[in-house]
């Protein structure tokens, strides 16, 4: 049952697209805040009338969600968010709170373009859209600690939140924000070596997605390192631990890591080439 909270403030979303609507979705069914003090604007009438549905405020422009707003969610494509924040700067004024989720846009850079100097960016995944986010946030440096704690509270509501030093945000985003996909593969491999074993394709592909649920569950709630978990589930010459030798030798945890740093190393060199190609689903569009 979600609780209400005490601290009520007005929210506002630049950006009306999947992230927002899950981040708008998870803090008024949380009870955060209520959806009546949650707006955001959109010209197009579907989305309009999908944050309506539940409550949210539709306004005339993103300059009156400026205005109407304590707190600002930027969630617009990053390659336009410099264009968004300097014709929005004349809006802002000290009292407001600026939060980006903008992948690979700096503090420095939001606080340049906005004239903002309270400013948190926060670093969500997609799994923000069922409630289980791994987000990141690193505060600006005027940002307060009523700021932190209101920011958490907004992003808890979707799942995790972890605080950092900005210098980790391209190694976040190559772990958190790219890591579903990775295992996405992962649950399909799995699914698919139980139909070659025989199991039906419905059964498999639950089995496969319940067993890596439970596993990360396992990891969260218990406390245990990963590497105590696998050993307690490996018998000395049994099949699983057979199984385990075979991911070895395909070099399973070195390409892991690998992927990884790849993805920063990429990322560090082609910055603007991976802000182009940022996933429609984080963004408005």
């Amino acid at each position: 049952m979600a609780v209400a909270s005490t601290d009520i403030f007005k929210l506002g979303f630049i950006g009306a697209g999947n992230m927002a609507e899950s981040i708008a979705r998870g803090v008024s069914k949380s009870g955060v805040l209520p959806a009546s003090s949650i707006r955001t604007a959109h010209p197009r009438s579907q989305r309009q009338q999908l944050f309506q549905s539940f409550g949210v405020s539709i306004v005339e422009d993103n300059a009156q969600v400026v205005d109407d707003s304590d707190i600002v969610i930027l969630s617009v494509k990053p390659q336009v968010v410099k264009q968004v924040l300097l014709d929005l700067k004349p809006f802002f004024t000290e009292e407001k709170l600026l939060v980006s989720i903008a992948a690979g846009i700096k503090l420095r850079d939001l606080q340049e373009w906005s004239g903002q100097r309270r400013v948190i960016r926060v670093m969500p995944n997609t799994p923000s859209a069922v409630g289980e986010a791994a987000s990141v946030m690193c505060l600006g440096e005027m940002a307060t600690k009523k700021d932190e704690e209101r920011v958490t509270s907004l992003f808890r509501a979707i799942g995790k939140v972890w605080t950092a030093d900005e210098k980790y945000f391209d190694a976040v985003t190559g772990l958190s924000g790219s890591g579903p996909a990775y295992i996405y593969l992962a649950i399909e491999a799995l699914a698919d070596g139980g139909v070659a074993a025989g199991l039906p394709r419905d059964l498999a592909l639950g089995l496969a997605s319940q067993t890596v649920l439970g596993a990360a569950t396992m990891v969260n709630e218990t406390g245990k390192h990963p590497g105590q978990l696998k050993d307690a589930v490996t018998s000395p010459a049994g099949t699983t631990i057979a199984g385990i030798n075979e991911l070895e030798r395909g070099a399973f945890r070195g390409c892991t890591k690998t992927l990884v740093l790849n993805f920063v190393a990429k990322f560090s060199r082609n910055s603007n080439t991976f802000l182009r190609q940022a996933s429609l689903f984080c963004y408005d569009h």
